[in-house]
């Protein structure tokens, strides 16, 4: 990937040319920015920038065979490091469907990547034999470039193990280059944050978004601005609301949130059933998506709607719960649904978890509408 190919980032692609252009190059660099925010496309383009044998001042040359090797996720090397699953894995089983999704779209989410993988009910990591095997490949000499590079996507999902390459970071080879492409600075471990120099990749503007999905996807440029103002900086969203406008989790949000106020078990139990169907990384997914739904509510309770990120059917939902939902009740949901969120990740059973959440979402709503509300269908509410 060349930097022309990185949608937007014009800046921290600056600092990252001046870096190469300076031979100033850190031995470890933290790439910090939000999901599909194209921290992973700086890495790459980054990447094949300094293997590149015709640089420009601007970018790579695209042509030569480093620039070749690059473009095709081949060159030896380039390592690459990602979250898999199973205790006892490495990415180099999952290397092959990497590179096809990654050429597909290097904006691709977590969730995304582990369902290509086939997690289904399993979490994603990277394991004590990942580690052991990026010391070893990054113990080799160079087989062509100047440079060894390990580009590692999301270095969250190291947890403790990251200790292990604590003094290949600190200390590497010579012209080894550590380029860890992450999400969320607080679930790094502060001794690896501590190793590497910050950069800091900031979610898309509505334009930059606007200009991709016209220029890269034939989008018609009302339909872009449309789907840039609900994707909210995420170009992975924004490329998801183009191929599909029905928005999974959005439905069977509102669907939820339907049938929590209602309080039937018997309504309860198979919308449970299904959601427990779906995989941990799923569920996690939708309970992030439905905490953005509440934060997008609070803006529409506090401010009015003219800036709701928002699908319409989402928007009329959430200004009829705007009507008789107060902010406090808000505040309570957002934390029961973080509370769930962590108890996925913490393998609790699906079922109980999210029966349990059913209930106490009932209480918490019912509370205010059956005050104002008493008798008034969901349907005219929700």
């Amino acid at each position: 990937m060349q930097f022309s190919e990185v949608i937007g980032q014009q800046k921290p692609a600056e600092v990252l040319r001046n870096m190469a252009r300076g031979q100033r190059t850190p031995h470890a660099l933290l790439l910090l920015g939000p999901e599909g925010s194209g921290n992973l496309s700086l890495a790459l383009a980054f990447t094949q920038y300094i293997l590149c044998e015709n640089r420009s001042e601007t970018d790579a040359c695209g042509q030569c065979a480093p620039c070749s090797k690059m473009q095709k996720l081949i060159h030896p090397d380039v390592h690459f490091s990602y979250p898999t699953i199973g205790s006892k894995v490495t990415s180099e089983q999952f290397l092959p469907q990497w590179r096809t999704a990654i050429t597909e779209t290097p904006y691709l989410n977590i969730n995304d990547w582990l369902q290509l993988i086939g997690a289904e009910n399993k979490q994603g990591n990277i394991t004590k034999e990942e580690c052991v095997s990026i010391i070893r490949k990054l113990s080799l000499k160079t087989f062509e470039s100047t440079y060894k590079v390990l580009i590692m996507w999301l270095p969250e999902y190291l947890g403790k193990e990251g200790n292990r390459l604590l003094k290949m970071i600190e200390e590497p080879p010579e012209n080894t280059i550590f380029l860890l492409v992450a999400e969320n600075q607080n679930l790094i471990l502060n001794t690896i944050l501590s190793r590497c120099q910050l950069v800091n990749v900031h979610g898309l503007s509505d334009n930059e978004i606007v200009t991709g999905l016209v220029e890269n996807n034939g989008l018609d440029q009302n339909t872009a601005q449309n789907v840039a103002f609900l994707a909210n900086g995420n170009y992975n969203e924004a490329l998801q609301l183009s191929s599909n406008k029905d928005n999974d989790h959005a439905k069977l949000f509102l669907e939820w949130m339907r049938i929590t106020y209602r309080g039937n078990p018997i309504q309860m139990v198979p919308w449970v059933e299904k959601v427990a169907k779906q995989g941990r990384e799923n569920q996690k997914h939708f309970l992030s998506y439905a905490l953005h739904f509440l934060r997008e509510f609070t803006v529409l309770k506090v401010v009015g709607g003219t800036r709701v990120r928002l699908q319409d059917e989402e928007l009329k939902t959430a200004t009829n719960m705007a009507k008789v939902l107060e902010l406090d009740q808000v505040e309570q949901l957002s934390k029961l649904f973080s509370d769930c969120i962590f108890a996925v990740m913490r393998n609790a059973n699906p079922k109980v978890l999210f029966l349990d959440a059913s209930i106490q979402m009932h209480k918490i709503i019912k509370k205010k509408l059956s005050e104002t509300y008493q008798g008034l269908k969901p349907e005219n509410i929700l």
